[in-house]
């Protein structure tokens, strides 16, 4: 999240985009497969006080058994200085009206450093995780248990988790996230509407849910300052817009707080293909 560890903004604002995940703890996201957008591509802009340090970029696409997710963020800070990249790939099923993750790799490569995570999914649970290179313990982490590993969602599982419609407020959610590496919680509550604005009409509608984010640190992080200022934060918001004709909430802006300053995430582009093929544009 400081520029000073640029590999921060990109899984804090990964996370933050799963906020509104339809999930109970411990339980994935219910929805009718046929229900979901057959295709949706998504660009995001990355500011940090106010500055363009970068984009991230969301597609998915299913066939309404299997589903296959992508992210890429890319960083660029001190005008060069410092850059970063990270891409995601998740696989899993549609299978009894839920989703179920079978893969998750994320890599990434930055100014010196690079490696990746691996995860594996079966019967609703972690079940293997690999990191390259090796990641030993480190002083002062809180243990990851095995009880932690159960009915937990990875971040880009539930970035296309938030999409889901549904006849109540989107902001009344809790969703549980493990990395690889950190496991926690973040929970919704509604803040209010606001209306959004596009470049050109859409025929969507123009309002969007205003959901405060809380941070709830379970496992695998450190409890330094940085963990105890986002765990206390009340200015982390997601911004939900609905697109009722594709039953969807489109992410639309991410805010999330720091002790250096302010992170954001903002819709540039949204481009969905319904089941029923009718294609949507959002330009903001």
């Amino acid at each position: 999240m400081y520029l000073v560890k640029p590999a921060r903004p990109t899984r804090l604002a990964a996370a933050a985009l799963a906020t509104a995940a339809i999930s109970l703890p411990f339980a994935a996201p219910a929805f009718a497969a046929d229900l979901w957008p057959a295709r949706v591509q998504a660009l995001y802009d990355i500011d940090f006080n106010g500055i363009n340090v970068g984009t991230f970029e969301f597609n998915s696409s299913h066939d309404g058994q299997n589903y296959t997710l992508n992210g890429a963020g890319r960083l660029s800070l001190l005008l060069g200085a410092i850059k970063w990249s990270g891409d995601t790939r998740t696989t899993g099923d549609m299978a009894a009206n839920a989703t179920q993750p079978k893969s998750f790799t994320f890599g990434y490569a930055g100014t010196g450093k690079s490696g990746s995570t691996r995860m594996a999914f079966a019967s609703n649970q972690v079940t293997q995780v690999l990191h390259e290179p090796p990641s030993p313990p480190k002083e002062g982490i809180v243990p990851v248990q095995q009880q932690h590993l159960k009915g937990v969602l990875d971040p880009l599982t539930a970035i296309m988790a938030v999409s889901r419609g549904t006849d109540g407020n989107p902001c009344d959610r809790r969703i549980p996230i493990y990395d690889g590496k950190a496991r926690f919680d973040l929970v919704l509550s509604p803040r209010g509407m606001v209306r959004l604005s596009e470049q050109r009409p859409s025929g969507q509608p123009g309002e969007g849910y205003v959901c405060r984010v809380k941070y709830q640190p379970i496992a695998g992080h450190k409890a330094d300052q940085e963990t105890k200022y986002i765990a206390a934060s009340e200015g982390i918001e997601i911004v939900l817009r609905p697109i009722p004709s594709a039953n969807v909430f489109v992410p639309y802006k991410v805010t999330i707080p720091t002790m250096a300053g302010n992170a954001t995430l903002t819709s540039r582009r949204v481009d969905i293909t319904t089941p029923a093929h009718q294609q949507i544009a959002l330009v903001h």
